[in-house]
């Protein structure tokens, strides 16, 4: 497993340059540059010593190679070796056939092969192309990758920040970052030094390439550039994260390999036997080794199993998430942790007042997102309150209904959002849950809101009176408030009692916003923020939050009933993660841990708490990268969501990647497995379910396809030991491994999902497909089917059948003693002609198409012609389907026994 790299020397993150401890003119002196900037000499000497500012290209291979790649696998050697043998023995249309078959799935791998790599230059579109600068005292506009450490750069609302920059000026600056953070909110900023140690998400006098400017004017100067910033450093620890293999996929190696040995062994021992021993013509003996080879091979299983991870794939896609590479269908049900984002997967991304308190009452808000659709109720009541009736509550609800920039709208397919900052709107929509009317207002004047202050003021005419308004920080709002505003009127203000009352809030995971109102004081016409700072009354607080989804609780539970443990992994504050943990179920409720804690704990410690805790809070990427390696480690299948870049390096490590196909970037897209169109931490469980039925059919199906190769290897080794003709050409075993046995697991595919899939603990990754009852059922079928027809055959050699008209006959054996196997394999350990099997209409379909075929195979004359065939009389066809239901009779009394002894095994 990949190690993360080493933040560079030059980081914002690295302790021994922690730029946001330096004050400005410290920053300055050591970038050796001025407010008036480089000189463009200077510039370009930087530039030449760090670098274009652009992120460095990771070489690809040629698409030929990748191509050529799929060949390197034993199977595909197996084949291409009788190709070249069959060549040399001018065999051209074997030659060609059996070539075609290793062609196909070198394709099919090809076509399947992720584009993991379109997330590094994904990470390259999200930099900014120009930048205002100031060098030598002069204004000017260059190009992004021009940038270099010491730049004066200058941003204005809406800029894409080009580069790692500490503020060196803020004026009401809120920056957009959640794709480094995960916070759902805006960031306001300022220049101040952080005297202590903190997590990215807390670094407010920082910039970071990539993130946006969402209100406000800002001067900073350039720390880090190209490769040495945030966004460079996520680019680094994905590009040295290795790509890994699926449980599935190292499981077919170990398969692969297996019956290559077993195949050399064979050929081996029976070339010794019979050209030393039995004296075997050496081309027959070559012709008889190459039909062993082919038909040990399970040449159509790599397609048989992309065609069933084809099908989920379009299973899940209807289910709205979007499989973006296939071993990840089957991946899904041997998932043993889900480590999730929080905001927008399992909550809203909606923020939404829960509760507001005045002077003498608390109430409780209905109603989720930012539909308007809702009452307020007292606390311990459920009657809806009039505003009529209750002034204070009337009067907090004017205020946030007034000072406020945010407006609330529907689109035109009836969703409600807003425009403006979240908290505003959540405020907004209270107001209009409120029912309130205020009839004829008009607005006086306003002090917008500025991070500096934290507050917003108005000054309104409501009618014939006449109300300064202020909303903000309660602890701002507390210093300027001598009274507050109760049922009964005017009283004294309480700190304490509203001290206590937030903190209670608090740790429900509600974040607070207080407003406050007077009537000017005679002789204030306009609105200064001296006027704010005297004679204000409390009107009260309002708690809000960005509620949990309904749905995300309900899949919680069935995730932890599957054995899925479920982790909460965000950049957002401690509490408020506690809270909505608590009430989604993940947890036990009272531990968590943030960030911070995790970046002084070594691997060994990190892994620990990785295991034990639940939720993690203000986390940064590399935190997510570490936590998910620590799971992997402790023997883990990971599932990792996310919707920022600064989830995408943990997304291409876990073992699924969950990408938000709505508000998430095209970095996290390209990096993941599977991309939820919803958004939805439910799709996820949907999800889950979907790959535990593949996983079942792909074992179900493997456990059909193998008897068929040992058996058709078992007659030839047969033929060997007899000295007989060998029953079966090379082209006649291909048709049975690739027509009919593609053609019959389609069946198998469309198998619903068994009962009580979602009660079951997780499948242990490590643990082979082919358990020893697995080998068991292979080795007994096969060797059943094989006696079947080498019985067959032995009777119709003496009675002068010609070698066309036998192995027609052992051919069509073997293809009806698979079709009716395919009715065993429904169901593993239990009776599968029941009432269901008539639900499964891919079963009769792949019945009709392979009766098609081999009515071609043995009676149409150029068939004849191409694979050796002849035709059978319909009696013949009868013996063959009363010899395949004796096999079916004989293991499901296989299956009966060793449930009846499993039974008696669990009951000792």
């Amino acid at each position: 497993m990949a190690t993360a790299p080493v933040k560079p020397s030059v980081s914002p993150t690295n302790p021994d340059q922690a730029w946001y401890r330096l004050d400005t003119k410290e920053t300055l002196r050591q970038l050796d540059t001025t407010d008036a900037g480089l000189s463009a000499h200077e510039a370009a000497e930087r530039l030449r010593r760090h670098g274009a500012n652009e992120l460095p290209a990771r070489k690809t291979r040629h698409p030929l190679l990748q191509f050529l790649a799929h060949f390197n696998d034993v199977l595909i050697y197996i084949l291409l070796i009788a190709a070249v043998l069959k060549g040399i023995m001018a065999q051209w249309v074997d030659m060609v056939i059996i070539l075609a078959v290793a062609v196909i799935n070198a394709l099919i791998g090809f076509v399947q092969e992720s584009n993991a790599e379109k997330s590094l230059k994904s990470i390259q579109g999200m930099l900014s192309s120009t930048a205002v600068v100031i060098r030598a005292g002069i204004t000017q506009t260059i190009a992004a990758r021009d940038l270099v450490p010491g730049d004066i750069v200058a941003l204005r609302p809406g800029d894409k920040i080009p580069a790692d920059l500490r503020l060196l000026e803020a004026h009401n600056l809120l920056v957009e970052e959640a794709i480094l953070t995960g916070e759902s909110t805006v960031v306001a900023k300022h220049i101040g030094a952080i005297d202590r140690e903190v997590t990215i998400g807390d670094r407010v006098n920082l910039l970071f390439s990539g993130t946006t400017i969402s209100a406000g004017t800002a001067k900073g100067v350039v720390i880090a550039s190209g490769g040495d910033t945030e966004l460079g450093y996520i680019n680094q620890m994905m590009a040295a994260i290795d790509p890994h293999r699926t449980p599935l996929l190292t499981q077919m190696d170990r398969l692969g390999k297996g019956i290559f040995m077993l195949i050399l062994v064979m050929m081996g021992l029976l070339f010794i036997f019979a050209f030393f021993l039995r004296d075997m013509p050496f081309t027959d003996l070559l012709l008889a080794l190459i039909s062993l080879a082919v038909a040990a091979v399970p040449e159509g299983l790599p397609a048989i199993i992309s065609i069933i991870l084809s099908l989920g794939v379009q299973s899940m896609a209807r289910a709205r998430a979007i499989i973006r590479k296939l071993p990840t269908v089957e991946t899904l049900g041997a998932m043993t942790v889900v480590c999730s984002d929080k905001t927008g997967t399992l909550t809203m991304n909606e923020m939404t007042v829960k509760a507001v308190v005045v002077a003498d009452r608390s109430y409780r808000v209905a109603g989720e997102s930012y539909e308007p659709v809702g009452k307020i109720y007292p606390q311990e009541s459920e009657q809806a309150v009039a505003l009529s009736e209750d002034a204070a509550l009337a009067r907090f609800i004017t205020a946030v209904e007034l000072c406020n920039d945010s407006q609330i709208r529907q689109d035109e397919r009836g969703l409600w959002g807003i425009t403006g900052g979240p908290t505003e709107g959540a405020l907004k929509v209270l107001a209009a849950k409120s029912g309130l009317r205020l009839g004829e207002v008009s607005l006086l004047d306003k002090i917008p809101f500025d991070s500096a202050y934290k507050y917003m003021a108005t000054r309104h005419q409501i009618g014939d009176e006449t109300l300064v308004f202020l909303t903000g920080a309660p602890d701002v709002l507390f210093t300027f408030c001598h009274q507050e505003l109760a049922q009964e009127g005017l009283r004294p203000f309480r700190r304490d009692f509203w001290e206590e009352e937030m903190a209670r809030y608090a740790r429900q995971g509600l974040r607070m916003v207080a407003a406050a109102f007077k009537h000017p004081i005679p002789g204030e016409t306009g609105l200064e923020h001296a006027d704010i700072q005297r004679g204000m009354v409390f009107a009260g607080i309002a708690g809000m939050m960005d509620p949990p989804r309904p749905e995300a609780i309900e899949a919680i539970a069935l995730c932890q009933r599957a054995g899925i443990r479920v982790k909460m992994i965000t950049g957002d504050h401690q509490e408020t993660a506690m809270a909505i943990g608590a009430m989604l179920g993940i947890g036990n409720g009272v531990e968590s841990i943030t960030g911070s804690q995790l970046e002084h704990m070594d691997d060994n410690q990190l892994a620990g708490a990785a295991v034990h805790y639940d939720i993690f809070a203000r986390t940064s990427p590399e935190h997510k990268l570490r936590l998910v390696k620590a799971l992997q480690d402790k023997g883990g299948v990971v599932g990792m969501t996310g919707d920022g870049v600064n989830d995408a390096p943990a997304l291409k490590q876990a073992d699924v990647g969950i990408a938000m196909g709505i508000k998430g970037t095209e970095v996290t897209k390209e990096a993941a497995d599977m991309v939820l169109t919803d958004d939805n931490f439910a799709t996820i469980a949907n999800a889950v379910k979907e790959g535990r039925r593949v996983y079942d059919n792909l074992k179900k199906t493997i456990l059909f396809i193998l008897p068929t190769n040992l058996a058709q290897g078992l007659l030839i080794i047969f033929a060997i030991l007899a000295g007989a003709v060998i029953p079966l050409t090379a082209l006649q075993i291909l048709w049975v491994n690739m027509a009919t046995s593609t053609t019959l697991s389609f069946g198998l595919a469309f198998e619903p999902a068994e009962k009580g899939v979602m009660l079951r603990p997780p499948r242990d990754p490590a643990r082979h497909v082919l358990d020893g009852h697995a080998i068991w059922r292979i080795a007994f079928v096969g060797t059943l089917i094989a006696c079947s027809a080498f019985w067959l055959e032995s009777l119709l050699l003496p009675r002068g059948y010609s070698g066309e008209f036998i192995r027609t006959l052992v051919m069509q054996t073997l293809v009806t003693a698979q079709w009716i196997y395919m009715f065993n394999c429904r169901v593993m350990d239990r009776f599968p002609l029941n009432r269901e099997i008539f639900l499964n209409r891919g079963l009769w379909l792949v019945t009709g198409v392979l009766i098609v075929l081999q009515l071609a195979i043995i009676y149409l004359p150029f068939m004849n012609r191409a694979f050796g065939t002849e035709p059978l009389p319909a009696f013949y066809w009868g013996v063959t389907l009363l010899v395949s239901i004796g096999i079916f009779i004989i293991v499901e009394i296989e299956k009966w026994v060793f449930a009846r002894l499993r039974t008696t095994a669990n009951a000792a």
